[in-house]
Formats: C-alpha cells, structure tokens, sequence
C-alpha cells in the first residue's frame, strides 16, 4: 500500500507538469510522421520497422523526464522528510516505476494510433508489443532514476538529453548499424538499445526469428544491472542528503 500511495503522488506531480507530457508524446510522434513523408529506399523506414524504434526514442525521453522528477524531489527535500517513512529504497524505485507507468501506455497508444493513420496493419500484434514495451520501459526508467539521484535538477536534464542521443544513433532508429562499420556495430550490439528495438520489432512483426537469444540475454542483463545500481544509489544518496 506504501509503494501505491507514493506512486499515486508521483503520478498527480506528473499530471501537473502537462508540457513535459506533450513533449514527450508528441516530440516521437512528429518524427514518426516525419520520416514516414520521405521516399527512402531502405526497409528500416518502412512503418512496420520504423515504429518499434521510435518507441524506444520515446523511452529514452522517458530516461529524461524521470531524471527531472527524481531530481526535483531531491531538490525539495521531498525525499529527505520520506527518510522517516517505513519505506526503503526498493519501495522507492517501484513507485517511480509504476507512477509512470500510466504515461508509457499514453504514449505507446497514441504511437500506435499515428502508426495505424500512416499504414500499420492494425492486429493483435499490436497489445502484445505494448506489454513487452511495458517491460523494457522499466531499463529506461530506473536509468531516469539512477541519473536523478546523482545529478541536479539542472544538469540532469543536461546528462539525460545526451542519453537521447545515445539511444538514437545505437539502436538504429535512423539508420542500420551495418554502415556505420564493425566497431559500431560491435558497441551497438554490447549496448541494450538495439536488443530493445529488435525484440519490439520481432513482436510488432510477429517475426519471433529476429528476436536471437542474444538480444534477450543483453537486455535481461542490463534490466537486472541498471535495476541493482539504481537502488545502491538512490540509497546512498538519500543517506547523504540526510546528513
């Protein structure tokens, strides 16, 4: 009830920064519609392959706008005055989780509502995709999560926009690892992005082949990792803002 009643307070300070919701619904979408008005000559713009990757673009935004909350509150002492609470650290990081929840499904709706509008097929496919996209949310999350608790409100926003980036050119959202060489292939494919999209992709496509075990296994590994540290450092920094 603890972790409910916290993300239940998460969830109304996010409702009451409703700009911060646009853009990060409506920054994926104008790219989706975007690159879908260009004739390019290649598979991966294709709507049915494009779309999985402008879901993670929309995750790593998620990176920045949960970054901003955690730091907020950091910078209130909102978190401090909860030390007295009964809650620990895990209690913590799933209220976060599940406060923004809510959000991913928006977003990923009204991804697929624009989608459909420039050709996706619409079929089953579709809500599985939004549970397993449910799921990888959680590695973009808890690393807001884990870039809130270090940094300040200011810079956070900062070191989490350079995230954005990051997803972009190594999960293949604009282009296919292939041509940038094998070093960048190699680094693409030790990164979770490109096992995030891939996985989305194979289920959107109901194309399981593309799925290897390799992309399961890196992005277990990453989700489990990025978990672990992000309530190692969400507890020492509370320890210290404490102090």
């Amino acid at each position: 009830m603890r972790i409910l009643n916290f993300a239940r307070r998460n969830f109304k300070e996010i409702i009451r920064d409703p700009l911060s919701i646009i853009f990060a619904i409506i920054l994926p979408i104008f790219l989706l519609f975007i690159f879908q008005q260009f004739d390019i000559p290649n598979d991966s713009y294709k709507i049915e392959n494009f779309t999985p990757g402008i879901i993670i673009f929309g995750f790593s935004v998620i990176t920045l706008f949960t970054s901003t909350l955690v730091s907020k509150d950091r910078t209130t002492s909102f978190l401090v005055r909860l030390c007295i609470s009964p809650m620990d650290q895990i209690d913590f990081i799933l209220g976060y989780i599940l406060s923004i929840i809510p959000l991913i499904i928006l977003q990923n709706i009204l991804f697929f509502i624009v989608a459909i509008l420039l050709g996706l097929t619409f079929n089953i496919n579709i809500i599985f995709t939004i549970l397993i996209s449910i799921i990888i949310s959680i590695l973009f999350i808890t690393m807001g999560i884990i870039i809130g608790s270090i940094f300040t409100e200011k810079s956070s926003s900062g070191i989490s926009s350079i995230i954005v980036q990051f997803v972009c050119f190594t999960s293949e959202i604009y282009f296919p690892k292939e041509i940038l060489g094998k070093t960048f292939s190699k680094i693409c494919e030790l990164l979770p992005f490109e096992s995030c999209a891939k996985i989305i992709r194979g289920v959107l496509n109901n194309n399981l082949e593309l799925i290897s075990s390799r992309n399961i296994i890196v992005f277990c590994i990453y989700l489990i990792v990025i978990f672990i540290i992000a309530v190692l450092i969400f507890k020492k920094r509370m320890l210290s803002d404490n102090k």
